[in-house]
């Protein structure tokens, strides 16, 4: 079974899909690995490490036309398609939610095309979840890029010429990404607060040393995958009177806050950034589906009142090496999980709980239901 790993082709991008330790492994399974030449040039790694763990280098963009799988970052672009044998696994990033025409032509191509956004958050498949482990190293990477916009300091100093306070950094949003970001704001010594619409998530803010913010919004809750709901207008609208002032006392407020396949919500409102202090920042990490900063501009930094706000997207891009390594982690471990040690082939188990959450296209069909009724219901 032939696995080959192209170049990313957008220019933002700074990870790359598979690492040098992860193509060891594939090879130890008993697949064949071809990478693009300079695959891994931009986070450090020269064509020799593949090729020491068990990699072809090649130049030759047909060899897509021959591979069985493959594996990237970003979604594929048309062209890429067409080089595709039917049959192949693609495996990378879709936003199916989205892309239907995407969607579509993988579905025409014949091509089993496997979305990372869609693994299931279960147990089982923890090891395999990107979403996760993307999220929590854009956590990281948020908090220190507040740090270093901040015009102080984060941790209390008792000094001779007095004492300084710490910095009071608030998060909205406490899924991956938020509670890595107070960990983070915490061991860097800061004042942490946390709100969001999951009140059992309370324990785990707390765990951390933060205080948890308490809005009655009514019936909130969150998904089956762990995810919040969506709010009603009128919620929202009590969310965000409820965090202005938390706002207004904090230093730093950093957003996460997501809906799995919808547009990402506006929570914290110009007028609420107004009310912050002068040299105070907002990090928006949802920026990549929209943001919850009103007047987002995405990936840029603007002032609002003497408040600097930052919209990014790929935060997690920022610390590449490492999130090369934990993407590249999150695809073996799924491969792993279907490979067939007999035949030495990746089979693919409709039934398997997994798949019937993340294959989004397969025989020339759409056999993710969530998708499919999405993409019909457009053409309709």
């Amino acid at each position: 079974m032939l696995i080959f790993v192209p170049k990313e082709t957008d220019p933002r991008e700074t990870r790359v899909s598979t690492v040098p330790s992860t193509v060891s492994k594939l090879v130890r399974l008993g697949a064949t690995v071809e990478i693009e030449r300079d695959l891994g040039a931009q986070i450090g790694h020269p064509d020799a490490d593949y090729e020491k763990a068990g990699a072809a280098i090649t130049s030759d963009a047909n060899s897509a036309s021959l591979a069985d799988i493959v594996l990237r970052l970003r979604p594929p672009a048309q062209d890429f398609l067409q080089r595709l044998k039917p049959g192949a696994i693609h495996i990378s990033y879709l936003d199916p939610f989205n892309q239907h025409d995407l969607v579509r032509s993988l579905s025409a191509a014949g091509i089993s095309a496997i979305s990372m956004e869609m693994i299931p958050r279960t147990t089982l498949a923890q090891k395999m979840d990107a979403l996760s482990s993307q999220a929590n190293l854009a956590g990281y990477a948020a908090v220190l890029l507040a740090a270093d916009r901040l015009d102080r300091i984060f941790p209390m100093m008792m000094t001779p010429s007095g004492t300084i306070t710490p910095a009071r950094v608030f998060v909205i949003g406490v899924g991956v990404a938020g509670l890595q970001a107070i960990a983070t704001a915490k061991r860097l010594g800061a004042r942490v607060e946390a709100f969001d619409t999951r009140e059992v998530v309370e324990e785990q803010v707390k765990s951390l040393g933060a205080k948890f913010v308490k809005i009655d919004l009514g019936e909130t809750g969150q998904t089956e995958q762990g995810y919040a709901k969506a709010l009603t207008a009128e919620q929202l609208e009590k969310q965000r009177a409820g965090i202005a002032q938390h706002c207004a006392s904090a230093d730093v407020v950093i957003t996460t806050a997501q809906v799995f396949g919808r547009r990402a919500p506006v929570i914290v409102t110009s007028d609420m950034i107004k009310q912050m202090k002068p040299g105070s920042v907002v990090v928006d990490l949802a920026a990549d589906t929209g943001g919850n900063v009103e007047g987002l501009k995405v990936d840029g930094e603007w002032l609002v009142g003497g408040v600097r706000v930052i919209g990014y997207t790929n935060m997690a891009g920022r610390v590449a090496v490492n999130a090369s390594e934990m993407y590249s982690a999150n695809l073996f471990n799924l491969i792993e999980h279907f490979w067939d040690k007999e035949s030495k082939t990746v089979k693919l188990d409709l039934s398997d709980e997994i798949l019937r959450g993340c294959l989004i296209t397969h025989e020339n069909r759409i056999v993710n239901d969530a998708i499919r009724k999405l993409v019909e219901g457009e053409q309709q």
